[in-house]
């Protein structure tokens, strides 16, 4: 199969794929971004999001992303999904397989985000899609009316507690820590709509025949049964990077790609952008800059202004 030719090709279109997207196509660079699912990432399943700039009051994860993703596409990107990236060589022309075409890029951009991290407990696979979710907005309005749990600390997790509270007819969030990592205005604002919060807890199994019928705990060395008909488990996420590192990529012991300042990987035009990398803070206003960056650095590598080293 003939490879189509791009000057840029970024891999995923979550915000910083985006992001990067649209600077690299005002810029002028032909960009292609490939994205295995829906554009928009992770940030599709986000019910609010209250600490993006520009937004008071915040804004529904959705409208943003699809802002993004028109504003990316006006500027000249273009966007192919679905198509999963299967293999990625690097060289002096970057190629990139795909379940539906084959890509040459003289330089490549990943920004292949991250996927939820599974709790590990009993039944949880065995129940995937009949009660237990990794998504509220996307399954929540199916349990409206019935109890459900979200297992988890962070911001996240304290979001998606708050979202379901207008759904479900009671929400207990779960974490295994004495105190949440969110911050202070979501924990106020769990307590204000009467999220119950088990700290110091962990969940033995996720119990049921065909659908969630409830969990097995323990807390503070305890035993609890908790009749819940869903959980919504919001434990962290792992980078997906597999196919960078079989390209040669450097990942750290975590599996995130190693970039510098500069969001350049150790391989010569192949930079790396967002929540696949190993920058700490993991915000869609942080994945939007690493974006920016990385095309700003591509176009520089492309087009060699004067500026550019």
């Amino acid at each position: 199969m003939k490879a189509e030719r791009w000057e840029l090709i970024v891999l995923g279109a979550g915000p910083a794929g985006l992001a990067a997207g649209l600077y690299a196509a005002r810029g002028g660079l032909e960009t292609v971004l490939l994205e295995a699912n829906v554009p928009g990432g992770l940030t599709l399943e986000a019910p609010r999001i209250e600490n993006y700039p520009g937004f008071p009051g915040g804004i529904l994860g959705r409208e943003l992303a699809a802002r993004m993703v028109e504003q990316c596409v006006e500027a000249g990107a273009e966007i192919r999904y679905p198509e999963e990236a299967l293999k990625m060589e690097v060289g002096e022309i970057h190629r990139v397989e795909t379940d539906g075409g084959s890509y040459e890029g003289e330089v490549l951009i990943i920004a292949t985000g991250t996927r939820h991290r599974e709790l590990g407990a009993p039944g949880e696979r065995r129940l995937l899609g009949r009660g237990v979710s990794y998504c509220a907005l996307c399954d929540g309005p199916l349990f409206r009316g019935r109890p459900v749990a979200v297992v988890g600390g962070g911001n996240t997790a304290a979001a998606e507690a708050l979202y379901l509270s207008e759904i479900a007819s009671e929400v207990t969030l779960i974490h295994r820590r004495p105190s949440l990592r969110a911050e202070g205005a979501l924990v106020e604002a769990l307590e204000g709509r009467g999220v119950r919060l088990l700290l110091n807890a962990v969940v033995e199994e996720i119990e049921g025949e065909e659908y969630v019928e409830g969990l097995r705990l323990r807390v503070e060395r305890r035993p609890l049964e908790l009749e819940v008909e869903a959980v919504f488990i919001s434990v962290g996420r792992e980078p997906n990077s597999r196919l960078a590192g079989e390209a040669g990529v450097e990942v750290d012991d975590g599996g995130y790609i190693v970039v510098d300042e500069r969001q350049r990987t150790n391989l010569q035009g192949v930079y790396a952008a967002g929540d696949v990398t190993n920058r700490p803070y993991k915000q869609i206003g942080t994945a939007v800059g690493q974006g920016i960056t990385a095309a700003l650095e591509a176009y520089g590598y492309v087009r060699r202004p004067y500026y550019w080293e």
